[in-house]
């Protein structure tokens, strides 16, 4: 957590107010309640405004980090062999403009969102905007059972989000949260159209790599065969390992590729 707080860097005080006042009085908040959230984020600094919006506020410096990420996860995906398919982004604007129109595409397919409202700059800094959701749980808070039931949802909202042609590109744990039994997906990444074959068989693994530490490898596959073919899931396994070696996946990648394997035997 101090590395992320680290890299995140620390965007001081009279900024974050100018940011808060602006989006306030967008809003029609007066003297609004403010609530900084201590997320295990490297990308922005995510704020609550008055429990009803949801602040995230992005600096150049999450800007660089994020070209930095970027940079890693195409070079793992290149030992994957195929070539890299994330994308990066110039300027905490660009960052913030993405992820309102990210939000808005999940949405207009169908999937579970937060509402979009607003991608603008303040103070040389990228501010999105979006409904705040109460007391969510992100999926790996779940007990087994519940995440259990919910695990067909999970890849049958992929396979939508695959079948108009889009990918997330970092599915995750912590960007599926959970609201009164319905899955919402947020912080989906920036996927170059040439690689989107790749990205969606990443996807898949990611999905593959959230679920089985809360629910079991056979379970998981079981789940994720609801909604994809044998071959896409052994499509999937080519990127296991890489995604099983970032720090917020911690998957048993054997028990996942035997489940597969046997399948498609």
């Amino acid at each position: 957590m101090e590395v992320r707080r680290f890299l995140r860097g620390r965007i001081d005080d009279d900024r974050l107010d100018r940011v808060m006042t602006a989006v306030a009085e967008r809003y029609g908040h007066e003297d609004p309640s403010v609530r900084y959230l201590d997320a295990d984020n490297w990308l922005s600094t995510p704020v609550v405004l008055d429990e009803e919006l949801f602040v995230k506020v992005i600096s150049r410096q999450n800007s660089i980090v994020h070209a930095l990420i970027t940079t890693g996860r195409n070079i793992g995906v290149f030992s994957a062999g195929t070539e890299g398919f994330f994308e990066h982004f110039g300027t905490p604007y660009q960052m913030a403009t993405h992820e309102l129109e990210a939000t808005e595409r999940m949405r207009d397919i169908g999937l579970n969102a937060p509402e979009p409202l607003e991608a603008l700059e303040v103070a040389d800094l990228g501010v999105v905007v979006l409904e705040y959701l109460p007391e969510f749980r992100p999926l790996d808070d779940l007990e087994p059972e519940q995440a259990r039931d919910l695990a067909p949802d999970l890849f049958a909202a992929l396979r939508t989000l695959h079948d108009h042609g889009l990918a997330h590109g970092d599915l995750r744990a912590e960007n599926v949260l959970v609201l009164d039994d319905e899955l919402y997906f947020i912080d989906a990444t920036n996927v170059g159209a040439e690689g989107r074959t790749d990205a969606r068989a990443y996807d898949v693994a990611c999905g593959l790599a959230a679920l089985e530490p809360l629910v079991g490898a056979g379970a998981t596959v079981d789940a994720a065969a609801t909604a994809y073919a044998t071959d896409e899931l052994v499509a999937a396994l080519d990127f296991l390992d890489f995604v099983n070696i970032r720090p917020d996946h911690d998957c048993d990648a054997a028990a996942l590729k035997g489940e597969v394997e046997k399948r498609a035997a």
